[in-house]
């Protein structure tokens, strides 16, 4: 057998092994094609997502405030995706940068009939950069996939607008020598995706709960620190919709595959050469 014709079957053996992906089931007398995929690859996600914001602060002492709605968050992200110990194909991570709001209003209290300020604001509002990192869970079927991310990320309040009817005099656009700009703190959430190759489009809700209040937690006047811890905490709810894009290919054999395969054949193309050669000396 010369190695010319070996490589030939070699190939022939692997187309079969490609059409294979396909199933046939038979129905009384007539053929049905039955569309199925190969295995999740490793493979890379950018994607866009635009949405919007719903903040509210966890204040020490608890104070009554209302959800404040920001139709305002953007975040390129990139995803890559992996399989744990080689074997499961559930895991990735995920990177990105995020550009959002977060702040706080306050409503009345009932009982006092008064509403709580801070600066001798009601109401604030900051612009935030993020950058998160998170761990990426996923179950996928051909067309639609389930999504869980969590993690953490780092961020930086760059400007703030504070409104109410007796904001302290240079502090209605600026930040207070008391007040924190470095944001960090818990991330994570839940996502569904309609994949349509080489496309995504997905929708996701996600927690965003800051480690860092607002101000430091004795910045107040002394009088209101004598019986409580004070601090506020962002809380956030961010609802998303995105489109990524596939930067490697999501099923099929990749070009790392097709290299695999094409040295695996020249290999044992020459191994099964000098083993026939070996045999005819002998």
């Amino acid at each position: 057998m010369t190695r010319a014709t070996l490589i030939t079957i070699l190939f022939s053996l692997l187309a079969l092994n490609a059409a294979a992906q396909e199933n046939v089931r038979f129905i009384s007398d007539t053929t049905e094609t039955v569309e199925t995929y190969s295995d999740i690859n490793d493979y890379d996600l950018l994607g866009f997502n635009y949405g919007v914001t719903f903040s509210q602060m966890m204040f020490n002492p608890p104070v009554k405030q209302s959800w404040m709605f920001s139709p305002m968050y953007m975040s390129l992200t990139y995803t890559h995706y992996l399989k744990l110990f080689d074997y499961m194909p559930f895991f990735g991570y995920q990177l990105g940068i995020a550009y959002g709001k977060e702040g706080y209003r306050f409503k009345e209290n009932e009982d006092t009939g008064t509403i709580y300020k801070i600066e001798g604001a009601t109401e604030a509002v900051m612009d935030v950069i993020e950058v998160p990192f998170l761990a990426h869970f996923h179950y996928d079927a051909l067309h639609f996939k389930i999504m869980v991310n969590g993690g953490l990320y780092g961020g930086y309040r760059r400007s703030i607008v504070r409104r109410g009817p007796s904001v302290t005099e240079g502090l209605e656009k600026s930040f207070a020598e008391t007040d924190r700009q470095p944001d960090y703190g818990l991330q994570g959430g839940l996502g569904i995706g309609l994949v349509f190759s080489p496309l995504e489009f997905h929708v996701n809700a996600l927690l965003r709960y800051s480690w860092s209040s607002i101000y430091t937690p004795d910045s107040s006047p002394s009088k209101y620190n004598q019986y409580y811890y004070r601090f506020a905490y962002p809380l956030d709810v961010n609802i998303t919709a995105g489109i990524y894009i596939q930067l490697t290919k999501r099923t099929g054999r990749t070009s790392r595959d097709l290299k695999r395969q094409a040295k695996e054949i020249v290999i044992k193309g020459w191994e099964l050469e000098n083993e026939h050669t070996e045999s005819k000396d002998r």
